[in-house]
């Protein structure tokens, strides 16, 4: 996402570029001191720079949150008096219990200092709100390049059911537990399922799906980037539960290949799945509904059809990168005038 907001800005005009390659991430808050020391040299040698070669028009952040604070753009936006933007910053108070209340009181100050503050969902804007009354927020649909996208990709959706993910622990795990647990309930569907991805639980994530027929599967493994929209060519039904989801882009590639959606009403996903419209979403941990919903699509040719139509249009028409750029364009220039 950071990548594709790089490239809305320089579509829209603005000249974009790193100001740090300063790495503001740390798995532990007490390594935290630590990472600021090298945030002060950073500031420090930024500072030099900008006042020999003039300061920025503005400065943009991405994702700032408890593991990640913003520990340059504030004192930095303060120092010279320019704008400073935030996008898909998060703040979660239980987290201040846990040990993070000194990165997440950066967190804060950024949110406040924020000219704007762009949110993806209106679950991230309820929660920044609550956590910063007096900050200013706009929302900025998730959206993709949809390039790759344009052209072969007329053929109706088939049946073949297919996913996109990391094999990794947590959310990721979860939502593969949870689709081996559905697929279980529908030994009677000729169903097929093609899985795009790879990581360090490969072998525990494919040992969920051990009681169900092996030739049902094709482990594909990781493919580089620009393979993937090709490989979605052949799918029919994009199945990902989606547990803790942000938001998750892989849901809008898979519907600009026109695959229709099978994944849960929790967390992000809405934001990028339009349920009775583009795909169909279910209660958050309800493993039959989700089953249920599977069947749905897979057994109605009619449905999975014109769903997969209507994703297509949902994230050409309105996901893509133009609009996204003329978005973030004109709420840039109403929060600096």
């Amino acid at each position: 996402m950071g990548r594709l907001l790089i490239r809305a800005l320089e579509t829209a005009g603005f000249r974009v570029s790193v100001a740090s390659t300063l790495r503001a991430f740390t798995p532990e808050p007490d390594l935290m001191p630590k990472l600021r020391q090298a945030a002060d040299a950073e500031k420090a040698r930024l500072m030099q720079v900008w006042t020999q070669t003039g300061k920025p028009d503005l400065w943009f952040t991405y994702h700032p949150y408890y593991k990640a604070p913003d520990l340059l753009g504030p004192d930095l936006a303060r120092h010279f008096d320019i704008p400073y933007v935030t996008a898909e910053a998060s703040y979660s108070p239980r987290r201040d219990r846990q040990g993070w209340a000194a990165a997440q009181a950066w967190v804060r100050d950024a949110i406040t200092l924020a000219r704007l503050n762009l949110c993806f969902t209106d679950r991230d804007r309820d929660g920044l709100g609550r956590a910063v009354p007096g900050g200013r927020f706009a929302s900025l649909v998730p959206f993709i390049d949809t390039a790759a996208f344009a052209d072969g990709f007329a053929e109706p959706a088939g049946r073949n059911l297919m996913t996109v993910a990391m094999m990794r622990k947590g959310d990721k795990f979860a939502s593969f537990t949870m689709l081996a647990k559905a697929l279980a309930l529908l030994p009677d569907l000729p169903w097929h399922l093609s899985v795009i991805g790879d990581g360090p639980v490969r072998r525990e994530t494919i040992a969920l799906f051990a009681g169900l027929p092996r030739e049902r599967f094709d482990w594909r493994g990781e493919l580089a980037p620009d393979a993937v929209p090709s490989a979605l060519r052949k799918g029919g039904i994009y199945v990902w539960p989606g547990c803790g989801e942000a938001y998750g882009l892989a849901y809008l590639e898979a519907q600009a290949a026109g695959m229709p959606v099978v994944a849960q009403a929790t967390a992000g996903v809405p934001a990028v799945v339009e349920h009775g419209r583009t795909g169909l979403l279910t209660p958050d941990g309800d493993v039959a509904a989700y089953a249920a919903a599977i069947r749905d699509l897979f057994s109605d040719d009619a449905k999975r059809k014109a769903y997969g139509q209507a994703a297509r249009s949902f994230v050409l028409d309105e996901r893509a990168l133009a609009p996204a750029s003329r978005r973030l364009a004109q709420l840039l220039k109403d929060a600096l005038a």
